[in-house]
């Protein structure tokens, strides 16, 4: 099974970040966001990756290009042109289609153009490039097979932005800063798509964004499942949310961590 990576937005929310380098490539620990979904999905035994690039795709390349000379020992000999590689990465297996998309395309677009790489596929996964979770995927798409609908979303519920105060009468008595808001249910990404019927929803258009348009179609015919995660998921769309995720890694906090 195949899972695209859209990963070719301009992340203008995070502007102060993403002048160098696409939201993706933004690091939590010594590893880019992006890498912590892919190990998400390699958990779940989903090992062949197709990112969809758009701004500053060449960073996303440049990192997957060299990624055994990041992650391992290396001797290089200057005058043969040889490399030898001394350890085995984790990563040995994976196999990554990087996918010029459009730098300006929108998502049901980028998706569209990666059509051809997954025509034999019964289905697949798709995702942003930007959201993690301990969403069970394997469960996840168990549950869309299933459901025998065109498109299953994994709905979850959204964080306030503003803190909790709790109190006592009238006196504060703590804080908590961040608040699930039960009673919501957005799409947190992480889908799964037929693999045959979902085109008949997208189009080579540009401007066609898979948000506003498929997915709701998908909706009106009653051919888009939700499937229920109660779990942690986070999206990183502020800089707030991502000094939360990077302090949430560097205290062995992260419950997205699900390899370990």
């Amino acid at each position: 099974m195949k899972v695209v990576i859209l990963c070719g937005g301009l992340g203008t929310r995070l502007r102060e970040h993403t002048q160098q380098l696409p939201k993706p490539m933004c690091m939590i620990g010594d590893k880019p966001l992006l890498w912590h979904i892919m190990r998400i999905y390699a958990h779940h035994d989903i090992k062949e990756f197709i990112l969809t690039l758009g701004y500053k795709g060449w960073q996303i390349k440049k990192y997957f290009m060299n990624l055994r000379s990041i992650m391992s020992d290396v001797t290089v000999c200057p005058g043969s042109g040889t490399i030898e590689f001394h350890d085995e990465i984790i990563e040995r297996d994976w196999r990554i289609t990087l996918a010029e998309t459009g730098e300006l395309s929108m998502t049901g677009a980028r998706l569209w153009r990666v059509r051809r790489y997954l025509e034999e596929e019964d289905d697949f996964c798709v995702t942003y490039g930007d959201g993690l979770s301990d969403v069970n995927i394997t469960t996840l798409i168990g549950y869309h097979r299933k459901q025998g609908t065109v498109g299953t979303i994994t709905g979850v519920h959204p964080a306030s932005r503003y803190g909790q105060v709790q109190m006592t009468g009238n006196r504060a008595t703590g804080f908590q800063e961040k608040v699930y808001l039960e009673g919501e249910w957005i799409n947190g990404g992480f889908m799964v798509f037929d693999g045959a019927r979902v085109w008949e929803y997208l189009s080579d258009d540009e401007n066609l964004i898979l948000e506003n348009g498929p997915l709701p179609a998908m909706a009106a015919d009653r051919q888009l499942s939700v499937y229920r995660h109660n779990g942690f998921w986070m999206g990183m769309d502020t800089a707030h949310e991502y000094d939360i995720l990077k302090e949430l890694w560097r205290t062995n906090q992260s419950p997205w961590r699900v390899w370990e």
